[in-house]
């Protein structure tokens, strides 16, 4: 049985799941669809077509749903889809998405959103991400699962982070990230792979084979782009592999430094 707070405005229209918690001043949209076993904390807000998934917990004063920040929005009929057991904290702000974009702003399970967190329009954010206080995504952004964000980093928009990456706090990343790298720094740079995170999912075979691949791409002053299809071909480890095809693709170029192959 749900449990919700008298002072809830919650629209007609509005789907409200099993063991629902609703506190104090909340307000739900009539398009709003909120699942089994989800706590919504007092004053926290969830407009338009927004549809949650079971077990997630948002915290007070999480505006969940308003309208894109974005000027080219005319009033589209667009969505913004969130997953299970996400942890969505005090004052972050997700937008759905635009019609230019797809028209959905998608958040997958399981992951951790710190206070002043800012999920902007058409994003596409995996599973098991943590995104620390303050870090902000622009729209369009793309990111894999188990990607860590640092405090107060902000993310330039349509870059993609693969899976496993870390962006370290303080930074501004305006380039994509492949899986499995760390990067730091105004603006960001890879700063080697992401050791600490990999050691945790990832047996030390395949960390070997990583560090072995990451210098070829990154530490031999070779066209970048050149390498990595040239290393595809005979590749079979599906770590090595997706972190090469993740580079062959890149659309923003990966941020790195260039050595001197005649020095």
């Amino acid at each position: 049985m749900s449990n919700i707070h008298p002072t809830a405005v919650i629209e007609d229209g509005a789907k409200i799941g099993k063991d629902v918690n609703i506190g104090a001043f909340v307000t739900i949209s009539s398009k709003a669809t909120i699942g089994d076993n989800t706590t919504i904390d007092a004053h926290a807000i969830i407009e338009g077509r927004t549809t949650i998934g079971k077990n997630n917990h948002i915290f007070s004063h999480a505006v969940i749903g308003s309208i894109p920040q974005d000027l080219k929005y005319a009033g589209e009929d667009v969505k913004l889809i969130i997953g299970d057991n996400n942890k969505i904290r005090e004052f972050t702000l997700l937008n759905p998405g635009t019609k230019g974009g797809g028209g959905v702003t998608r958040i997958g399970n399981n992951n951790l959103l710190m206070g002043y967190v800012h999920i902007g329009h058409d994003v596409i954010l995996g599973n098991n991400c943590i995104l620390a206080n303050g870090a902000t995504l622009a729209g369009h952004v793309e990111l894999g699962d188990s990607v860590v964000i640092g405090g107060l980093t902000p993310i330039h928009q349509f870059v993609h982070i693969g899976d496993f990456a870390m962006i370290a706090g303080a930074s501004a990343l305006s380039q994509d990230i492949p899986p499995y790298c760390l990067a730091e720094g105004n603006r960001a740079t890879l700063r080697g792979l992401n050791l600490t995170g990999l050691r945790r999912h990832i047996d030390r075979e395949s960390i070997n084979e990583l560090k072995v691949v990451y210098r070829e791409l990154f530490e031999r002053g070779e066209a970048l782009q050149e390498v990595a299809q040239k290393l595809l071909k005979n590749e079979n480890s599906k770590e090595v592999k997706k972190l090469l095809e993740f580079v062959t693709v890149s659309k923003r170029g990966i941020p790195y430094t260039r050595k001197n192959i005649n020095g």
